[in-house]
């Protein structure tokens, strides 16, 4: 089965930013309102899981945090975090965003991981374990701030094909197609202009199904409190507070 990390390298990240079809800057600061929202108003020390290009990670030196360690598996998008940041207090780590306790800091008081991030995990028991570390790096009263998207009703048919966003010089679509239970396959299919001529670059990788219900479910087991929920361009957003005695 294709990788994630594999279609990144090889289409998406050159894409990413490009895809959203607004000002880098004009995304941090939606992004900074959005963990506003969702409780994310003194962030001290954070993690970014999954940052790409940074928005949540600028986002968070936006609203004060003392220190961001934001984790990707994409060369190209930290570069890309590291060309935007400036002097913002911002440190980029390579890397698979579940090891980010030894990869970046083990301990913080905020931490993200927004996109479409937790559904790129290879499987429900890595969400589940991912959550469990996440709330042994935070303090009591520590934040967590979430989103994904619940495929659990992805679209069928002709439906299934998505425009993104086209220019003078690039189209880009995606399909979807269930594979297997629990998981959908994203084809992503992006037509560049080189002269006269048109040039279909295309790649695929699995997302995992993550019902939200269950996905609250086991942030409850891991000893979170949900206190903000909300739905922007299809995307469930949650924030959390994490519960009980200061880990160790």
């Amino acid at each position: 089965m294709p990788q994630v990390q594999d279609h990144y390298e090889q289409l998406l990240a050159e894409h990413y930013t490009w895809m959203f079809g607004v000002p880098f800057a004009d995304k941090v600061a939606e992004q900074a309102e959005l963990l506003r929202r969702a409780g994310v108003g003194a962030p001290g020390v954070a993690i970014d899981l999954g940052c790409g290009p940074g928005f949540q990670s600028l986002a968070l030196a936006r609203l004060g945090a003392s220190r961001v360690h934001a984790v990707d598996t994409s060369r190209r998008l930290l570069d890309e975090l590291e060309r935007e940041k400036a002097d913002a207090p911002v440190t980029t780590h390579l890397g698979d965003l579940r090891d980010f306790r030894t990869l970046a800091a083990p301990r913080a008081d905020t931490v993200v991981c927004m996109g479409d991030t937790l559904t790129h995990l290879p499987d429900r028991a890595a969400v589940a374990t991912l959550f469990t570390d996440i709330a042994a790096a935070l303090p009591r009263g520590g934040r967590l701030a979430l989103s994904f998207r619940d495929l659990s009703a992805a679209p069928a048919g002709l439906d299934r094909f998505i425009p993104l966003r086209a220019d003078a010089d690039r189209i880009m679509t995606c399909f979807l197609e269930r594979t297997a239970p629990g998981v959908v396959m994203v084809h992503d299919l992006v037509h560049v202009r080189d002269g006269g001529a048109w040039t279909l670059r295309k790649s695929a990788y699995p997302k995992l199904v993550l019902p939200v219900a269950e996905i609250e479910a086991e942030l409850r087991a891991a000893g979170f409190v949900r206190d903000f929920a909300e739905t922007v361009r299809g995307l469930t957003v949650l924030g959390l507070r994490r519960e009980g005695t200061d880990p160790a």
